[in-house]
């Protein structure tokens, strides 16, 4: 299959609202030549990634806009887009392999259309393009809903942060401390001459100078490293892990923070990882097997504790709830597409039951750490502001952490060029149990 085509499919069902790029990609990617696989792959995410604006710079080259029966003609159509202005892939092979695919959605009325918008796009895209900076959605590739959202609640990092989420993403490696100190991987990848060096803030974290395919990595078949982003490695630390504690990770596919919590503290007497979708848990017991780890995994809605919980209370608890991921848009540029406004009090929502249901089978003593990987205080401080004054027994303690801005409750890492992904991190300890 011609990795345009590819592309488009796997994107018309994002645009339809039927799917995301990771599940909607993977098919596709079987379809095409393995040496297309990677020209697909990036005609897809670098689509995604730059939508918002060539979606209203499409606008301005069609009479009228596509009916929603030919969201694969206008998937293509933005494909043919992004080959045009952020591949050097040249102008006439670009339009001439995008409009050939026409034939094979059965669509043969869309070559025409596609040849016509294509070919004036080349002639004047940036014309029209550079008309349209003053557009906020244009300058920044962000949903308007987004970028307003981002600009009210950081009004002096916003810019900052849109021109992160549009940058490619750094690969980021987390050492296995059962195996090797940082330093002693550091040389490791220095003698197989792969240019790395320590992360700031996570002590485990080494960032990559280019991206590279994981099997060339030093010993990654036998555990001694992962990929995880440096933001997410911190929770490790931050829960202030000891010998002897059961341990509960809510929320846990794909399985980096629970196996990072086995690996950062050999001696806890249990872990128990639940998540929603079993299929989701079979990439944390791959992941755990590959790192020779074990941990407890049930399918369940974590706020159903009755199906689950045994009663027996734990020392520390890792909520990565379910959020707008708008701080690892990065790596899923799709979420610019999939994700609206609406969604944002649905799943602060979500997230305050998560906290309500999973408090009372923590300790007391015990600590709570509230993270995400959103950017917006709707689902981090406000969440935590709200559970802290309905939840007397619950009281906030201080992040060990110089990364990311202090709010009024927890801290907010912002995505960094070359360096981690946004996300939110909240301590809380349990004084008392609740009164019934």
């Amino acid at each position: 299959m011609n990795p345009r085509l590819a592309a488009a499919r796997a994107l018309a069902a994002v645009l339809s609202g039927k799917a995301s790029l990771n599940s909607s990609l993977p098919a596709q990617l079987d379809k095409v030549e393995e040496r297309d696989r990677g020209l697909t792959q990036d005609l897809a995410f670098g689509t995604a990634r730059w939508q918002p604006r060539l979606d209203l710079l499409a606008a301005q080259l069609l009479q009228k806009p596509f009916k929603v029966a030919d969201a694969d003609v206008q998937a293509l159509l933005l494909v043919g887009l992004y080959q045009l202005f952020y591949t050097r892939i040249p102008a006439h092979a670009a339009i001439g392999e995008t409009v050939g695919c026409a034939d094979k959605l059965k669509k043969p009325w869309a070559k025409g259309l596609l040849n016509a918008v294509l070919r004036r796009a080349q002639r004047e895209g940036e014309e029209l393009l550079a008309g349209m900076e003053r557009d906020p959605v244009v300058r920044t590739a962000h949903p308007r809903w987004l970028q307003k959202s981002l600009k009210a609640f950081w009004p002096e990092q916003w810019e900052a942060i849109c021109a992160a989420n549009n940058a490619h993403p750094p690969m980021i490696l987390r050492i296995n401390r059962r195996h090797h100190s940082r330093d002693a991987y550091l040389a490791l990848l220095a003698e197989a001459g792969i240019q790395a060096s320590a992360c700031q803030y996570s002590r485990d974290g080494i960032v990559l100078a280019q991206a590279c395919d994981v099997r060339g990595l030093p010993g990654f078949v036998d555990g001694w490293v992962s990929v995880q982003d440096e933001a997410a490695q911190l929770s490790a630390d931050l829960l202030e892990l000891a010998p002897g504690q059961r341990v509960l990770d809510a929320c846990c596919a794909p399985g980096g923070k629970t196996c990072h919590l086995l690996e950062a503290e050999p001696g806890l007497s249990h872990m128990v990882a639940i998540d929603l979708e079993a299929k989701r848990l079979a990439r944390v017991r791959e992941n755990l097997d590959r790192l020779k780890l074990d941990a407890e995994l049930i399918a369940c809605d974590a706020r159903d504790t009755a199906s689950w919980w045994d009663g027996k209370p734990f020392q520390r608890i890792l909520l990565d709830a379910p959020c707008s991921a708008t701080g690892v848009i990065r790596r899923h540029p799709d979420i610019k597409l999939t994700r609206q406004a609406e969604d944002i009090p649905a799943l602060a929502t979500l997230q305050g039951e998560l906290l309500d249901a999973l408090w009372p089978t923590l300790e007391v003593g015990g600590m709570l750490l509230y993270a995400t990987c959103s950017s917006l205080p709707t689902e981090n401080t406000e969440v935590i502001e709200a559970f802290l004054a309905r939840t007397p027994g619950a009281r906030e303690l201080d992040l060990a952490t110089e990364a990311g801005l202090r709010q009024p409750h927890g801290r907010q890492l912002l995505a960094q060029q070359g360096g981690h992904d946004g996300f939110y991190y909240a301590k809380l300890i349990k004084i008392a149990a609740s009164r019934g």
